[in-house]
C-alpha cells in the first residue's frame, strides 16, 4: 500500500473541480453544489486538466470522481450556457468537440477509475459515470438521460457506454422516455456495481480504491488493456497489445515481488516496475 501523504488541494475551473491526492488515490470532486453540479464548458474543460495531472502522477494509482453535495453526482449540462454554447448545430458541434476531448481523456484513461455518486446523475453526468470502471452509488441516487425533453441528441460514445451497460432494450426505455431511474433499478439492470446507504458510501469507495492502489499496478493495467479490447469487435481487437502487457507483467520486478511476499507470508510492496 502506498502511503502517500495527503497534497493540498487545487482547483480548476475558478474552484469549480477540485483535485486532491492521498494514500495513492486520486480525487476529483465536481464543485458546482447550487446547479446540482451540473457542467460548464469551463468545467468539462477544468475536468481534463485535473486528469491529465493526476494521470502523471506516479504516486495516484486510482482515481475517485464525486460531486459536491449530497444532491447530484453531476446533474448533466449547464442549461443556462445553452443560449450562448449550444444554440444551432454549429455551436454545439463546437461545444461538443471541446467537451468530448475531456471525454475521451476518461475513456482511455490509463488508471482505474471509480465514480461515487449521490443523489442526481443525469445526461453528462452519466456519461462519466458509465466511462467509469467501476460505479458506486448511494441509496438516494437518481439516474437518467433527459435529452429527448431537451431535443438533443446525446451521441455515439455515451449510448455506446449505456448499451454496453444495460442492453439495448433498457437504453431504448431510458433514452425514449427520459425517465429517471432509482439506485435500486439501477443496480438490477447493471447501471451500477454497488449500491450503499448515504453514511456509508464514500468509505466503502475509499476501501476498494485503497485496495486497488495496493495491489500490482502492471497487473491492474493488463486487465484494463485486455477487457477494453474484449469490448471491442474482433477485427478491431488489438491482440498485440495484450501480449505486450502479458510480457510485461511477468519480466516485471512486481511479479518477483508477489512471489516473494508470498512465500514469506507478508503483503507484497509494488512500485509497478
Amino acid at each position: 500500500m502506498l502511503d502517500t501523504p495527503k497534497n493540498a488541494e487545487k482547483s480548476y475551473a475558478d474552484g469549480k473541480i477540485l483535485q486532491s491526492v492521498a494514500d495513492g488515490v486520486g480525487i476529483i470532486t465536481f464543485n458546482n453544489p447550487d446547479k446540482r453540479n451540473a457542467m460548464s464548458l469551463e468545467m468539462w474543460e477544468g475536468f481534463g486538466s485535473a486528469l491529465i495531472e493526476l494521470r502523471d502522477n506516479p504516486d495516484v494509482r486510482v482515481v475517485i470522481l464525486t460531486g459536491a453535495g449530497d444532491k447530484a453526482f453531476v446533474s448533466g449540462a449547464d442549461i443556462s450556457q445553452f443560449e450562448k454554447t449550444r444554440h444551432n448545430a454549429a455551436a454545439s458541434e463546437e461545444y461538443s468537440r471541446r467537451s468530448e476531448a475531456q471525454r475521451a481523456l476518461l475513456a482511455s484513461y490509463p488508471k482505474p477509475t471509480i465514480a461515487c455518486i449521490r443523489g442526481f446523475c443525469l445526461g453528462g453526468g452519466m456519461q462519466v459515470a458509465m466511462m467509469s470502471d467501476i460505479r458506486f452509488a448511494a441509496e438516494n441516487s437518481q439516474f437518467g438521460i433527459p435529452a429527448a425533453k431537451l431535443g438533443i441528441a446525446y451521441g455515439y460514445d455515451g449510448l455506446k457506454h449505456l448499451v454496453s451497460l444495460v442492453g439495448p432494450s433498457w437504453a431504448r426505455l431510458i433514452m425514449y422516455t427520459g425517465m429517471k431511474i432509482d439506485s435500486a433499478e439501477a443496480l438490477r439492470i447493471g447501471l451500477v456495481d454497488r449500491v450503499l446507504p448515504g453514511p456509508e458510501l464514500w468509505d466503502a469507495t475509499m476501501e476498494i480504491a485503497r485496495t486497488i492502489s495496493g495491489n500490482a499496478p502492471l497487473a491492474i493495467k493488463a486487465a484494463k488493456i485486455t477487457i477494453a479490447q474484449v469490448l471491442k469487435d474482433e477485427s478491431r481487437r488489438d491482440m498485440d497489445a495484450i501480449k505486450q502487457i502479458g510480457s510485461a507483467c511477468m519480466d516485471s520486478e512486481d511479479f518477483r515481488e508477489g512471489r516473494t511476499a508470498f512465500m514469506e507470508k507478508r503483503k507484497p510492496r509494488f512500485n509497478g516496475k
